[in-house]
């Protein structure tokens, strides 16, 4: 990536020579631009929200700016790229969205996250720390900035307008107003889960905002809920990609004698996942991890792996974080160990474990979803 600042070599996390998508894009590239061509000073707190891989960062570590990502997997990459750019550790700040963010920002970047629900979220937490001279600037992709992306930050923060577009990308300039009444946090959000979903039927379910489907059940959930194995016999269980947990907490409310792992890579799902699971009184043991996937897990040490895989990476469709799962899955899981998979007809993920475990068993469908079993030989 070419920037004002220097020319940085960028990647994603984790590293794939095949992956043909970059770590960057025209918006990021329009931001920096902008920042240099405005001579915008970067001087006091700068924070940058939802850079994706840690292209802004990278460009701007002479700035000692904090980063504030709800990826664990953006937060590695730029762990790397800091590395390979030759920062020194500790240049820049890494924070997630569960971190208290900092008491005062002077420079305020937003990379416009795919879910408004979490932009709300973070525009809500930082708006404390911004004062009436604090440079607010957003960017994103023309198809990610919507009218209501605007108002949000005029609702929040002050008045807002839009750049031209560049290359497919815009920018948003936002004048802080202290004076503005802002509404209260609506986040977290708490729900009852319908009935029919058998253990969690009517049960609460938690969800911080940027979660998949945080204000109801999803049906490809709903339709895992209605199929999950039947007397787990205990073991160690994982709800992988866990989002808010009610997968992992519907197993545990079945047989309280199970150990269930909760996995995601976003740090709001594992809070979600955790404040499910504890909002229900379940008894037995549970543990909550923000990771990539299955790593970290030992291998052979896990009797059932439950998987609702994504098929999107921000805007590309693509089957790599499926596969990574399967073959995560499969790493971990004991001999006879099952993967049990949740996902629609036309991904075809029957084929994937066919070629990873040599092995699938269709175990319910409906005209859009299709439930997997594959089970590790040896």
């Amino acid at each position: 990536m070419t920037t004002p600042w220097g020319e940085f070599e960028l990647s994603r996390f984790p590293e794939d020579p095949r992956d043909r998508l970059r770590a960057w894009d025209a918006s990021d590239a329009y931001l920096l631009r902008h920042l240099a061509e405005e001579r915008v000073p970067l001087s006091g707190t700068v924070v940058v929200a939802g850079d994706r891989w840690g292209a802004l960062v990278t460009a701007l570590a002479e700035y000692r700016p904090a980063q504030i990502t709800d990826s664990f997997l953006s937060q590695e990459a730029t762990r790397a790229n800091l590395a390979r750019a030759g920062v020194e550790p500790g240049a820049v700040a890494l924070l997630t969205t569960q971190d208290p963010p900092p008491e005062r920002v002077d420079v305020l970047l937003v990379r416009v996250p795919k879910s408004l629900a979490l932009l709300e979220d973070q525009l809500l937490r930082l708006a404390p720390a911004v004062h009436a001279g604090t440079v607010v600037v957003g960017t994103g992709m023309v198809k990610e900035i919507h009218t209501s992306t605007l108002r949000l930050f005029e609702r929040i923060l002050g008045p807002t307008r839009t750049s031209l577009a560049q290359q497919k990308a815009r920018l948003i300039f936002c004048a802080p107003d202290p004076s503005l009444e802002r509404p209260a946090n609506p986040w977290p959000y708490s729900y009852a889960l319908p009935n029919g979903v058998g253990a969690v039927s009517g049960r609460t379910v938690v969800n911080h905002a940027g979660v998949f489907c945080a204000d109801r059940l999803d049906i490809g959930t709903r339709f895992l809920l209605q199929h999950l194995p039947a007397g787990t016999g205990a073991g160690r269980v994982v709800d992988l990609g866990c989002g808010n947990g009610v997968v992992g907490t519907a197993v545990a409310l079945a047989d309280p004698t199970a150990e269930v792992l909760f996995v995601d890579e976003s740090f709001q799902a594992v809070a979600s996942a955790e404040a499910t699971y504890k909002a229900n009184g379940v008894p037995g043991h549970a543990e909550f991890r923000v990771g990539d996937g299955m790593a970290g897990v030992a291998p052979g040490s896990v009797d059932l792996v439950l998987n609702n895989p994504p098929f999107h990476s921000h805007q590309a469709t693509t089957d790599a974080t499926a596969w990574r799962m399967f073959a995560g899955a499969k790493r971990a899981l004991r001999p006879g160990g099952e993967l049990w998979v949740i996902g629609n007809r036309h991904l075809g993920y029957h084929i994937t474990l066919r070629r990873l475990f040599g092995n699938s068993t269709l175990v319910a469908s409906d005209p859009k979803f299709v439930v997997l079993k594959a089970v590790k030989k040896s």
